[in-house]
């Protein structure tokens, strides 16, 4: 990732991730999609009621693994191998800690979080079962995507495709089994994303270390090192916290869209799945975006680090054009997937649900590839601070706008509150950008100096 034309290479290291992301996505819109049709509109909200809260904390965990592979990444740009295992080893001794005290703690607030957020009694039931077995299973989605992000670290983003691409099947098969065959109803789904990450863990786990020889350690780089783990958490954790902030907001906003109803439940539930779906490549060409800057940040290379950003804006530009049209003219079609055509109130809120987002994927565009280059240079900090002014803009919208304007107020939260992290992201950007061409330029002559020596 440090040389060549830029263009080509982060639209190659994207696809396979855009893939990885698409299937992960399709967990989501299998569970929906067979909850629905198969058990109903009921249980497909029960689905739903918990997303944004399933989102803070498997966010959290997503952001966590995506920082503690910046500094791999950035050792790796370096060849700094020896650095660089000790942080593989010492990430691996840490999530697998961090994974398992989250599913814990988790687990016992079930009852708690659904009551706080308002979900109606007739889905309660439900609810509580989805959430809990997606809970319990935490520690397979943390170190799944912690492998990910190990072996992306060291360029290769295309094998955690082909394990996830296995899975998805798995899961989709085990869907099917546990919901018709055994009859374990909406808990059936969420044992089977469940046990469809574990397996994808395992799999990425056993390729990692059979196939990287450059993982290959000493007993001295396998040992846990406090400095490291620090160095892992001050990175790692304010990217899971960024998840886990923006996620506040969305909780709020499910929230009141909750004390709508049912019908809006499962509106927004559909809406939601599908809108995941087609905001992966944006997903996708940020995480891209993070390994590319990372490396070049290690190498010194400031300049390819802001052609990245001009290469990524571009395929940005083109995919958001045909997702406006897709979504335009496509969302009523989609929503059948979800509810039979007798459902028109729900089939015309996902539509208008998604039509509004489409229209404001250019802001979510620019905010992933800011928010993750920044990251990918370690100003960690400064890009959950981007996640604050999300909330902040969903806070308002639902404490002030839904009550008055009711659904369409919920349909533009997520776009006020992209508006509201570029206006940050933006000229937070570009400072960095300045003070990396400064510093790195006044230390490749200071090199070149000691060199001569």
């Amino acid at each position: 990732m440090t040389s060549g034309p830029s263009l080509p290479l982060i639209f190659s290291f994207t696809l396979p991730l855009l893939l990885g992301n698409l299937l992960q996505q399709t967990y989501s819109l299998v569970d929906a999609a067979i909850v629905g049709k198969f058990l109903g509109i009921n249980a497909l909200a029960s689905v739903g009621a918990s997303s944004s809260v399933i989102f803070l904390i498997l966010g959290f965990c997503t952001g966590c693994c995506g920082g503690f592979g910046i500094p791999i990444a950035q050792k790796f740009g370096a060849h700094d191998y020896s650095t660089m295992r000790k942080y593989v080893w010492t990430s691996l001794k840490l999530a697998a800690v961090m994974s398992v005290v989250i599913a814990v703690v988790t687990s016992l607030l079930c009852a708690f979080i659904l009551r706080s957020m308002r979900t109606p009694e007739n889905i309660f039931q439900d609810a509580y079962l989805y959430l809990l077995v997606t809970f319990i299973g935490v520690p397979c989605t943390f170190l799944y995507n912690l492998f990910s992000s190990i072996i992306r670290a060291l360029g290769d983003s295309k094998t955690p495709f082909w394990f996830l691409l296995f899975s998805t099947v798995l899961n989709i098969v085990l869907d099917l089994f546990c919901i018709l065959a055994l009859g374990w109803g909406v808990a059936g789904a969420a044992i089977a994303t469940v046990v469809s990450q574990g397996v994808s863990a395992a799999l990425c786990y056993h390729y990692m270390m059979r196939k990287f020889e450059i993982l290959q350690s000493t007993p001295s780089e396998r040992r846990f090192s406090k400095r490291l783990m620090f160095t892992m958490l001050g990175i790692g954790v304010p990217m899971g916290l960024q998840f886990s902030i923006t996620a506040i907001g969305s909780i709020m906003l499910q929230s009141a869209n909750n004390a709508l109803g049912t019908a809006c439940v499962a509106a927004f539930t559909s809406a939601m799945r599908i809108k995941m779906f087609f905001l992966c490549p944006l997903d996708s060409l940020g995480m891209a975006m993070a390994t590319y800057c990372g490396q070049n940040y290690g190498a010194g290379k400031p300049e390819r680090i802001w052609q990245g950003v001009k290469s990524s804006f571009l395929m940005m530009c083109i995919y958001v054009v045909f997702n406006f049209l897709v979504l335009w003219f496509g969302s009523r079609y989609m929503a059948l997937l979800f509810v039979a055509p007798t459902e028109v109130e729900i089939i015309e809120d996902t539509q208008l649900f998604l039509r509004i987002s489409a229209s404001f994927f250019p802001m979510l565009g620019l905010l992933s590839i800011l928010r993750y280059s920044i990251q990918g240079v370690g100003y960690t900090a400064l890009a959950m601070l981007s996640g604050v002014s999300e909330m902040i803009a969903r806070i308002l919208v639902s404490v002030l706008a839904v009550p008055a304007f009711g659904y369409i107020a919920v349909c533009f939260g997520d776009p006020t509150a992209w508006i509201a992290a570029d206006l940050f992201l933006v000229p937070t950007f570009m400072v960095i950008y300045r003070r990396m061409k400064r510093s790195m330029s006044v230390a490749v002559p200071a090199q070149a100096g000691e060199m001569s020596k």
